[in-house]
């Protein structure tokens, strides 16, 4: 009798537990439903100003789902540090989370300054003109010879970073661009001086970074202050070595006007005007897609453009983006390191994969700026040249008479 009393029991037991409204279902419906609250929170920026230094990270369902992404539960350890993992071991409720890193050192980013920058035009305190002499008078055989033109660039962009003194990166495993494992144990940003924020042009660029609807296809708005900053941008751009360089080069070869106001005019119609990409008109531009990025909603969505280096820590820096790995070169013996400044990576960004991107690490705004618009007026769609120690093919298409993307590749 007491084993027929046990059986009853434990067949009444089993009937509870298989149809979902076991106490532990609710729970995890529970978590659930409190997590989707708030990633909704994250992406629309309440969670950001948690306190200094606090970074949200996000999980995401096992299939990427863009309609359903949570943040993953952190507690921080302290202020400047890392948040200390809880519950990391894989659940059994379909989620599992990314992105985790191990301690490493984060840093502020003093945006007080950029606020300076929504003064109107005439108010605006700029660098003082500097008299770079014959430096930026382009040679007869940079003029017949655009590699060495875009080499005379990197040779001027004075504004460049020092690996190891200005930042420190770690490159991680390497993978192959089909591989979707997460090979970077870190951040690639290991730290960057805060000082890099205070210089003018790199302050400037920063400014300019949230002006844009990530999201390829939607209709962006230009507000009078967002292209007051354009042509703030372009302005203090225009003070420095490489876009001097590049005016002459320009006005050299008859392209663009000797008139300054008139070729800065054409900088600022080139990388800041609104055209359509993704069906819809005045949907993207240059500068957004180059440098700031854009998630593709057409089938399977991934990331196109997002090639700056400066996006991609400050977006790091916000847990947007899990940088998973470098990719194999093809020449063995040429696997990047911290001294590197030109890779080919794999990362995610808002929990959406860009399998293949490549970026110039620690250069300036105003070099970039310099080098793409040159090979668009004056290059093809693949221009294999010379930038310092590198042999790089830089990419660059044409969108009518735009640029519809532009990028570094590394030549092997």
């Amino acid at each position: 009798m007491e084993g027929l009393i046990k059986g009853l029991i434990n067949v009444a037991l089993d009937r509870v537990d298989g149809d979902g409204d076991h106490p532990n279902d609710r729970r995890h419906d529970d978590r659930n439903e409190r997590s989707r609250s708030t990633w909704s929170e994250v992406v629309s920026g309440d969670q950001e100003e948690q306190h200094e230094g606090s970074r949200p990270n996000i999980a995401h369902p096992t299939r990427h789902s863009p309609q359903e992404r949570i943040p993953k539960s952190e507690a921080w350890e302290s202020e400047g540090s890392r948040p200390a993992r809880k519950n990391e071991e894989s659940n059994n409720d379909g989620w599992e989370t990314v992105g985790k890193k191990p301690s490493k050192k984060t840093h502020k980013v003093n945006a007080e300054q950029w606020n300076n920058y929504k003064r109107p035009l005439g108010e605006q305190d700029y660098s003082s003109e500097v008299d770079y002499g014959t430096n930026v008078e382009p040679l007869e055989d940079e003029l017949a010879d655009m590699s060495k033109a875009l080499n005379k660039l990197w040779e001027l962009d004075v504004n460049r970073l020092v690996p190891g003194k200005d930042y420190e990166i770690d490159c991680g495993e390497g993978k192959k661009a089909y591989q979707k494992e997460d090979m970077a144990q870190g951040s690639l940003f290991s730290w960057l001086s805060e000082d890099i924020f205070r210089r003018p042009t790199y302050a400037r660029f920063c400014s300019l970074l949230d002006n844009y609807n990530p999201h390829e296809g939607s209709k962006e708005v230009v507000t009078s202050q967002e292209r007051q900053e354009q042509t703030a941008f372009i302005e203090e751009i225009s003070r420095t070595a490489p876009i001097k360089y590049l005016h002459k080069y320009l006005s050299a070869k008859g392209i663009v006007s000797e008139s300054r106001e008139d070729f800065k005019r054409m900088l600022e119609r080139l990388w800041f005007d609104l055209y359509g990409r993704g069906g819809t008109s005045g949907s993207s531009s240059a500068f957004e897609h180059v440098f700031v990025g854009e998630i593709k909603q057409r089938g399977e969505e991934s990331v196109s453009g997002f090639h700056n280096w400066i996006q991609f820590y400050l977006e790091e820096a916000k847990g947007r983006v899990d940088y998973q790995g470098y990719i194999f070169p093809r020449r063995r013996g040429n696997s990047p390191d911290s001294e590197s400044q030109l890779l080919t990576i794999q990362f995610e960004w808002n929990g959406v994969l860009k399998s293949v991107s490549s970026t110039l690490i620690g250069v300036s705004p105003e070099f970039e700026i310099a080098l793409y618009t040159l090979c668009f007026f004056v290059g093809r769609e693949e221009n294999h040249v010379e930038l310092g120690p590198y042999l790089v093919n830089i990419k660059c298409y044409h969108l009518g008479d735009r640029i519809g993307s532009a990028f570094p590749v590394a030549d092997s």
